[in-house]
């Protein structure tokens, strides 16, 4: 869809016209469940994203409508009255955010209507929830003069998706989307928000995006327990060691001290967090100085590490990890993402792309009747304002 026909679009649906504004989409090449264990991750945001179109109304409504689900018609709601209503919808994420805002004392002094459109693929792990939740924070932000600097928003995007929507995420996806850099990976400290631009200079080796097109719901799923579980493990513990999370702790002093973790399955989970902290920091080393087969040799660990020990993979992402594998060229492929579905993300010599997705298409569908699909990925910029207006 190109910006004439999304113009369009918005006249049709509500007849007026304002600002533009986009949040991309994240993809996370290691370090995956580390933040609200308070690691580290190493997102880049991506090209695509969500789409915003933002209009004043002169009354306290709100109407909010997505191309991508157009069945789904014009929600409203009262600028003075936003709860959570299951009937909303995808519509909670951004009313979420408004509301978040005015529980920060930030006053909106008139409705306005919204319109979405997203080329992020619906549930696919590559956060289109955190980008509809930026794109919306950048544009109360511009339209109402507001003045909140990026960082804060993307903490009020992750405390609309934690305590509005009831999805207990860290903060990574927000912060990939809300403070991405062209051509730069982020290493995020989850603990402290410290970070670092690291240059994507892959000479000749692409990020290949695979959607199993199994599709997540990680609100529904085992997300939430998960981190109940990697909670419970850091109570116990914290009965003899003195760390407020498990990103804290070295791969020796939690083997030391492993057997103070009671459940064997929490053990488990307890151990991808911190070895997967670790893997996330050599990743990040490794890149900087042009090591790319230990890059993807870490991606490799971390999928096993997140089959087997997390447990958050499917049999259709390990199908699509496993066939990457046997291809000469592919140097590391995990999943991608919350998991219980979605994508995985490759490391791929150039002239090793076309094999991949080759074999991919071959083995995948005769072993889960499904189709994958392939992007090859560049990093984006943050969300904003767009110069163009429509």
């Amino acid at each position: 869809m190109n910006q004439q026909a999304l113009r369009s679009k918005f006249n049709e649906v509500f007849q007026k016209e304002k600002l533009y504004f986009f949040a991309p989409g994240r993809v996370n090449l290691i370090g995956e469940h580390t933040d609200y264990n308070g690691g580290h991750v190493f997102p880049c945001a991506l090209s695509f994203g969500t789409h915003c179109v933002f209009c004043k109304r002169d009354d306290d409504k709100i109407r909010l409508h997505s191309l991508n689900l157009p069945e789904k018609g014009v929600i409203e709601a009262d600028l003075n009255h936003i709860e959570y209503k299951k009937e909303q919808d995808w519509a909670n994420y951004p009313l979420g955010m408004i509301k978040t805002l005015q529980n920060h004392g930030y006053k909106l002094d008139h409705g306005f209507e919204l319109l979405f459109w997203g080329d992020i693929p619906n549930g696919a792990g590559l956060s289109s929830s955190a980008s509809i939740e930026l794109a919306t924070a950048v544009a109360m932000n511009k339209a109402f003069n507001l003045h909140i600097p990026q960082v804060e928003l993307v903490k009020m995007a992750q405390e609309d998706e934690n305590k509005f929507v009831g999805m207990n995420c860290g903060i990574m996806d927000q912060f990939a989307s809300g403070m991405g850099k062209e051509d730069h990976a982020i290493l995020l400290d989850c603990n402290t928000l410290d970070y670092e631009y690291v240059p994507l200079n892959l000479r000749g080796v692409s990020i290949v995006i695979i959607n199993s097109n199994k599709k997540h719901a990680l609100v529904t799923s085992e997300y939430n327990t998960r981190r109940k579980e990697c909670e419970h493990a850091l109570k116990e513990l914290q009965q003899k060691l003195p760390v407020k999370s498990l990103g804290e702790l070295s791969i020796e002093q939690f083997e030391q001290n492993k057997h103070l973790i009671t459940n064997e399955t929490e053990r488990c989970r307890a151990k991808h967090a911190v070895y997967e902290n670790q893997r996330t920091l050599q990743a990040s080393a490794a890149l900087k100085k042009g090591d790319l087969a230990t890059f993807g040799k870490l991606m490799n660990e971390s999928h096993v590490s997140l089959r087997d020990d997390y447990e958050t993979s499917a049999p259709e992402l390990d199908i699509i990890a496993e066939t990457a594998w046997s291809v000469p060229g592919v140097l590391g492929a995990r999943i991608t993402g919350g998991g219980f579905g979605g994508c995985a993300v490759a490391l791929v010599k150039d002239e090793a792309v076309k094999p991949l997705m080759d074999a991919i298409n071959r083995v995948y569908p005769q072993k889960t009747g499904l189709k994958a699909d392939f992007y090859i990925a560049s990093a984006g910029g943050p969300a904003r304002q767009m110069e163009k207006r429509y």
